[in-house]
């Protein structure tokens, strides 16, 4: 622990507040992503504001770090500072970063498993940060594999989907464990007391899809869960919010969220293109402009920023590379919301009430 560490540890004793876990409520890897440290930095300088009582484990090289805080008020404030030398470029293979035991992300991560911090975010390489989260912090007892999972637009309100890719191809079992995951998720980020859930099928009807689809959906029709599961839906459920949370394999996941992000950037390029394209198209534009500024404000991707790798024994949020200030707050914020309101605890107590797991199950409901 350095001296910079140390002192900050000190002065906040006498606070009434006390972390959810360890030392830390966050662990952050501030040399991580495309504009850190300073973006790092700055999206902390909001999240201090957002959760003034909120405790920091700021990890990165300490000589580029200290005169960057100083400028920053709350967020040296908040944060307590441990070296590490090293970074995780952004196309090091995950085995490469495996071996860096001295990275800004792998120390943070450690802190995790150590239990010093509840959580940690980053914004650095995808693919480390989730071989590392599942190989140091490793999933929970209860857990087969854990899922990504993210926050997206819908005509309702927010939406959440899991898998987004951490799991190619999943079994019943799984399926199940990423309903319940889900639930836990949206109970604590979005605020929904009982989010309806939804499982992707190629259509709704009962008899549409394979097998593993088919026994996810029986197991779940008599779980606790039975009453928020809406049954299956299909791609266009997604944006018209049909259900408060989508489930699928991590293939079907990321194609669905890379068709969603290209969508959006093909509607923009489009709505560019009509507004420019002469001069009465311009007048109409300075006409709709506070409606397009609105429509702005509800798709910034910024809002949506922050992916997590839930079903590990820590919570570990992925930031863009690429965000800013106010997106770097945004997935600190999710990451927040998830250490307040305990989703482990959840994920673990919804896991453990599950029909598969309960010894007088019918075996038809098993996935063994």
């Amino acid at each position: 622990m350095s001296q910079v560490e140390s002192s900050r540890a000190a002065s906040l004793e006498g606070e009434a507040k006390q972390p959810v876990t360890g030392a830390y409520d966050l662990a952050i890897d501030a040399m991580g992503g495309d504009h850190a440290p300073e973006s790092v930095l700055d999206g902390l300088e909001l999240a201090a504001e957002r959760h003034p009582k909120a405790r920091f484990l700021l990890v990165g090289d300490e000589s580029r770090l200290t005169p960057l805080l100083a400028k920053r008020a709350r967020a040296a404030k908040a944060c307590a500072l441990r070296h590490a030398p090293d970074v995780v470029s952004g196309d090091m293979k995950p085995t490469a970063a495996l071996r860096m035991r001295q990275s800004s992300m792998r120390v943070a991560i450690d802190a995790v498993a150590a239990g010093e911090a509840a959580g940690v975010v980053s914004a650095g390489n995808t693919g480390a940060l989730m071989a590392l989260g599942k190989i140091v912090v490793k999933t929970l007892p209860e857990i087969d594999r854990p899922a990504l999972a993210a926050i997206g637009p819908s005509a309702r309100g927010d939406v959440v989907l899991l898998d987004l890719g951490a799991n190619i191809a999943c079994d019943a079992r799984n399926l199940v464990e990423f309903a319940v995951m889900g639930d836990a998720f949206a109970r604590a980020v979005l605020g929904l007391p009982n989010p309806s859930i939804g499982l992707m099928n190629v259509g709704s009807e009962e008899l549409k899809g394979d097998e593993r689809v088919r026994l996810a959906a029986d197991m779940l029709k008599v779980s606790p869960l039975a009453a928020n599961f809406h049954g299956f839906v299909e791609g266009h459920d997604i944006t018209s919010g049909t259900v408060d949370v989508v489930v699928t394999d991590g293939f079907t996941g990321n194609v669905a969220l890379k068709t969603g992000e290209g969508a959006l950037k093909l509607v923009a390029g489009l709505l560019k293109q009509v507004f420019t394209s002469s001069l009465m198209a311009k007048l109409g534009y300075l006409l709709a402009k506070p409606a397009l500024d609105r429509l702005r404000e509800w798709m910034d991707p910024r809002r949506y920023n922050g992916a997590v790798l839930i079903g590990l024994n820590g919570l570990l949020v992925k930031s863009h590379g690429g965000t800013d200030a106010l997106g770097f707050a945004h997935a600190v914020d999710v990451a927040m919301d998830m250490v307040t309101h305990r989703v482990n605890d959840r994920i673990r107590e919804g896991l453990a009430a599950m029909p598969s797991r309960n010894p007088a199950a019918p075996a038809s409901l098993t996935t063994e």
